[in-house]
């Protein structure tokens, strides 16, 4: 006599897909030091000897919170964009033409590759605002959280912008690709220094990586983005959603 196996439901096999990415992302040493270690070693590196820097360079904050926030943007937006390192590389593999044939929808695929680069981009904010504290920087919860929520909602462009990348370039292209425009968009976002009023911040300001160091400014009271700054971070949400969906589409119908 045969006893049938009970069908796993589209819940338990979302869970499943993505406690599976979980786990194969914790489980990559190098791309945990690389997106975790390394950030909160430079940020000790750079902000550690400005740590009684009170008025960085003009800008109203503390070096130690600049270079936080700053550092967190750099980092997050590496980790956000490296979404597109790993979906190249899936699709060079022939992974993702094996998941095609499961009854894994395109969907769980997506969603499970940007929740777990939003878990690096959560553990690598706790670990940098941890080290924060220890050089002195002191918010109000509530800052904290709102500094935090800007940040993460800063980071959608970004979590587009990936999965764009991952279905348009060859793995053996899309790295270069990723650390080119992490480097550009954070110098452009004024991660390293503040921008000033010249060209630079006439650039910089149109960028959804300006907006993301610049959730830094709710630790000075203030309450966050300007209207223009929300519309900017929406414009290239919209744009680099677009651009990852036709991307994507293309990607699935060629497969």
């Amino acid at each position: 006599m045969t006893t049938s196996q009970p069908v796993p439901t589209a819940g338990r096999m979302r869970a499943g897909y993505l406690r599976f990415e979980v786990l194969r992302i914790l489980r990559n040493r190098w791309f945990l030091v690389f997106s975790i270690a390394f950030p909160v070693g430079l940020y000790f590196l750079i902000a550690g000897p400005n740590r009684d820097v009170d008025n960085f360079l003009g800008s109203g904050l503390s070096a130690p919170l600049y270079y936080m926030v700053g550092i967190a943007a750099f980092a997050t937006m590496s980790a956000m964009l490296s979404t597109g390192t790993r979906i190249a590389i899936e699709r060079d593999d022939g992974w993702n033409r094996l998941l095609r044939i499961t009854p894994l929808s395109p969907g769980t695929y997506l969603v499970a590759k940007i929740a777990t680069a939003y878990l690096m981009v959560l553990i690598s904010i706790a670990l940098l605002y941890a080290s924060g504290i220890l050089l002195g920087v002191r918010l109000p919860a509530a800052e904290w959280l709102w500094m935090t929520a800007l940040m993460l909602i800063g980071l959608i462009p970004f979590a587009a912008l990936g999965v764009f990348l991952g279905h348009l370039l060859k793995s053996d292209a899309v790295g270069a690709a990723v650390g080119i425009l992490t480097g550009v968009l954070a110098f452009l976002g004024g991660t390293w220094f503040p921008l000033g009023d010249g060209v630079l911040y006439q650039i910089g300001r149109l960028l959804p990586s300006y907006w993301l160091v610049q959730a830094s400014h709710v630790a000075l009271g203030g309450n966050g983005w300007s209207a223009f700054g929300w519309a900017v971070v929406g414009f290239w949400s919209v744009l680099f959603g677009v651009l990852a969906a036709r991307a994507f589409l293309r990607d699935t119908r060629r497969t």
